[in-house]
């Protein structure tokens, strides 16, 4: 079951930071660029599923804690997103 619920929260990480990563807010964009430089066009996802694998087996292990810490970083996540797209541009 905390294998299932890790990832469901992977799954809403992985669109929540597509979202933002295609979005052409002026911050993102920078952080693309200065982020690109040392793991390529695509290694925001690598570290994202990194993350994601991590916390399954951790989960597998019997670690609760995992579960916790992958489900803080999905709120986390998920509020940096909602700041993201709720501001108002000028």
């Amino acid at each position: 079951m905390s294998i299932l619920f890790i990832f469901i929260c992977g799954v809403a990480n992985f669109a929540m930071h597509k979202a933002m990563m295609e979005s052409n807010h002026p911050m993102i964009t920078e952080a693309r660029a200065s982020f690109s430089k040392f793991l390529g066009p695509y290694g925001s996802y690598i570290l994202e599923f990194f993350m994601l694998a991590a916390a399954m087996i951790f989960a597998n292990m019997g670690m609760i804690s995992s579960i916790i810490f992958y489900a803080i970083y999905t709120l986390a996540n998920g509020a940096g997103a909602w700041v993201l797209f709720s501001s108002r541009k000028p």
